[in-house]
């Protein structure tokens, strides 16, 4: 079986770490990904998709990327299960990252910080 996804987008916001009981870093954020093709106004198309990374990922990604910042994505796609507070059952997906891949330079990386583009 292949579960393999790859994907360039650009985070909706910032980042966001969660805080976990042990000692793994989980960080979260949503990635705008244009579709090949604009609506019947004109406009550009994207899909909004859940990226999830762990520890060193993570931990970059906190780092360097912020809201607008243009990366790769490869992981694999995870169906996640739940109920409402009324009883509803649902299903989200979303993208565990196994790499992200930094696109562009962030604008205010002190010189003395490690320049993972280095």
């Amino acid at each position: 079986m292949i579960n393999q996804v790859i994907l360039v987008g650009r985070l909706t916001a910032d980042p966001e770490k969660q805080e976990l009981k042990s000692d793994k870093t989980k960080v979260r954020f949503t990635l705008a990904v244009n579709r090949p093709y604009k609506d019947e106004q004109g406009n550009s198309v994207a899909d909004f998709i859940p990226v999830v990374c762990w520890n060193g990922t993570a931990e970059n990604v906190l780092k360097y990327c912020t809201k607008g910042f243009l990366v790769g994505v490869e992981g694999s796609l995870h169906a996640r299960k739940y109920e409402t507070e009324s009883g509803a059952k649902r299903t989200t997906y979303e993208v565990s990252a196994n790499r992200v891949v930094f696109l562009e330079r962030k604008k205010d990386v002190k010189e003395e910080d490690e320049d993972p583009f280095a």
